[in-house]
C-alpha cells in the first residue's frame, strides 16, 4: 500500500509542473494585460493616460518581459518563498488575498461533500435494491430534477423561502449584526443557521448525479451470480448487498471524488454571487475579468491542486476497497 501510495506521489510531480504552465498559458491568451484594461477604463471615463508612467508601471510589473520569464519569476517565487505574486487590482498580495477566502471556501466545500456523500449513498443503495418501486422512481425524478435546474435558481428560490417562512437574513453566511463581530457562541450559530441554504445548493448537482452513478452501477452487480447464490444460501438480503456488491459499486462512486472535490470550489462561482458568499468564485472570475495574472493564474493552479489531491484520495480510497487495484 505504502509503495502505491509513493507511486502515486510522484507521479504528480510532473502533473503539477505541467498545470503550472498551462495554467500561466491561460492567462496569458487573451490580448493585452491588466494594465491594458486599466487603460481602456481611463479613457471609457475620460481620464487622461500618461504614456511615461504606463511605461514605467510595465517595467516595474515586468509585462514587457518574456513569457518565460515571466513564469520563472512567478514559480519561483511559489516554490522557493511561497510568494504567489501581487494583485493590480488589489494592491495586495496574491496570498494574502487566497488564504482569506480559502477558510470559508472549504468550510462550505467539505460541508457540502458531506452532505453529498450522506444523501446520494443510502438513496442509491435503496433505489438499486427497490428498482422500479415508488421510492425509486420518486428518488429517479428528484435526481433529474436536481441534474436539470440551475444551482442559481434553486439559490433564489430557498433565499426567498427562507427570509419569507423562516425569517432569516439572506446572503452571506452571517446575520449583519454578526458580520464584524469576534467569534463566540452566538456567532457560530448564526454561522450554521446560514451554512445550510449554500450546503444544499453547491451540494445538489453532485448528489444528483451520484445516486444515478451508484443505482447504476450496484443493479449491475446485484444481477450477478454470487449475489444470486449467497440469496439462495439462506444469507439475509441486506447482508448479502452490503457485503460485496456494495463495494464493489462505490469504485465509481469514489473515483467521482477526484471531480467533485474542485467542482464544489470552481463550479459554484455564480451561486457564491447570488448568495454573497465570500468564497473563491467571485474573486476568480473578477480577476480573469480584470485580466489580474497573478491572481488568476494561482487560483487556477490552485484548482488544479485540489483536482490532483481529489484524484490522490480517491485512488488510497479505491485501494482500501478493491485491492486489485493496488497492483496496477
Amino acid at each position: 500500500m505504502l509503495r502505491y501510495v509513493i507511486k502515486r506521489l510522484i507521479y504528480m510531480v510532473p502533473t503539477l509542473l505541467g498545470m503550472s504552465i498551462i495554467a500561466f498559458l491561460i492567462i496569458q491568451l487573451p490580448p493585452g494585460d491588466y494594465l491594458t484594461s486599466m487603460i481602456a477604463m481611463m479613457t471609457d471615463s475620460g481620464q487622461n493616460v500618461d504614456p511615461a508612467q504606463v511605461a514605467r508601471l510595465r517595467e516595474i510589473y515586468g509585462f514587457d518581459d518574456p513569457v518565460w520569464l515571466q513564469y520563472w519569476k512567478w514559480m519561483s517565487g511559489i516554490l522557493f518563498r511561497g510568494d504567489f505574486g501581487y494583485s493590480f487590482e488589489w494592491n495586495r498580495p496574491v496570498a494574502d488575498l487566497i488564504w482569506e477566502r480559502m477558510g470559508s471556501t472549504l468550510a462550505i466545500s467539505l460541508a457540502s461533500l458531506l452532505f453529498v456523500w450522506a444523501v446520494s449513498l443510502p438513496i442509491g443503495i435503496y433505489s438499486a435494491m427497490r428498482r422500479h418501486s415508488v421510492g425509486d422512481y420518486g428518488f429517479t425524478f428528484l435526481g433529474f430534477l436536481g441534474l436539470a435546474v440551475p444551482n442559481f435558481i434553486l439559490a433564489l428560490t430557498l433565499m426567498y423561502l427562507s427570509y419569507k417562512y423562516f425569517g432569516q437574513s439572506v446572503g452571506g453566511l452571517y446575520s449583519p449584526e454578526y458580520v464584524d463581530a469576534p467569534w463566540s457562541w452566538a456567532k457560530i450559530g448564526d454561522l450554521l443557521a446560514h451554512l445550510w441554504i449554500p450546503i444544499i445548493i453547491i451540494g445538489t448537482h453532485g448528489t444528483a448525479a451520484l445516486i444515478r452513478i451508484l443505482r447504476a452501477n450496484l443493479s449491475d452487480e446485484l444481477n450477478k451470480p454470487y449475489v444470486i447464490t449467497a440469496k439462495a444460501k439462506g444469507l439475509p438480503e441486506r447482508r448479502a448487498v452490503l457485503r460485496y456488491p456494495v463495494r464493489i459499486a462505490l469504485n465509481p462512486f469514489v473515483s467521482a471524488l477526484g471531480w467533485v472535490l474542485p467542482e464544489l470550489i470552481s463550479g459554484a462561482t455564480i451561486t457564491a454571487i447570488v448568495l454573497n458568499l465570500p468564497t473563491a468564485g467571485p474573486l476568480l472570475l473578477r480577476a480573469l475579468i480584470s485580466q489580474d495574472m497573478y491572481l488568476a493564474g494561482s487560483f487556477i493552479l490552485l484548482m488544479g491542486v485540489l483536482t490532483l489531491i481529489g484524484m490522490l484520495v480517491s485512488d488510497i480510497l479505491l485501494a482500501l476497497l478493491d485491492p486489485r487495484i493496488r497492483f496496477t
